[in-house]
């Protein structure tokens, strides 16, 4: 192996790490684990969000980040209106992790793609204005870990953090 490719290799298992968040910070899947379905509609004090938007926010824009980045005919949702949702809370317990599952499931299929032979971090989508599979790679994990922290001081402020 070239050291160009172990030097691809390792920056893909670093932006895979960053990505599923164990580092510096808890996990989306930590933020999210054990809810109980009543507190997530909940928006408290003046805040404009529940847990079930910031949610809903992550997923939409997880799922805009990958389709982008492997399809040039994907259409992006509406800034800033189809971002988020008008619910503040889901229907029910199947809403609620079939919201989950889709994040972790997309997340999942971004990985895939980094780690796919002659994957170019590098080069800029011909689709694009700038934009490479590196930093669609740091946009996941940057978003995700800033609604994620969101999710976290919600869940204190709703007494329902362990």
């Amino acid at each position: 192996m070239t050291n160009k490719e172990l030097t691809s290799n390792l920056l893909v298992k670093q932006l895979t790490d960053l990505i599923n968040g164990a580092n510096a910070h808890e996990t989306f899947e930590d933020t999210t684990a054990n809810l109980p379905l009543e507190v997530v509609g909940i928006k408290p004090g003046n805040l404009p969000y529940s847990i079930w938007k910031l949610v809903e926010h992550i997923r939409i824009t997880q799922r805009d980040i990958l389709e982008f980045s492997r399809d040039a005919n994907h259409v992006s949702p509406k800034w800033p209106e189809e971002y988020w949702v008008p619910a503040d809370a889901p229907l029910n317990e199947d809403e609620w992790q079939k919201s989950l599952n889709q994040i972790t499931k997309d997340k999942n299929d971004f990985i895939k793609l980094l780690n796919e032979p002659g994957a170019d971090l590098y080069t800029p989508f011909a689709h694009s204005d700038g934009q490479n599979l590196l930093r669609e790679a740091m946009l996941i994990a940057d978003h995700t870990s800033y609604h994620s922290g969101q999710i976290l001081v919600l869940r204190r402020l709703l007494n329902a953090w362990i």
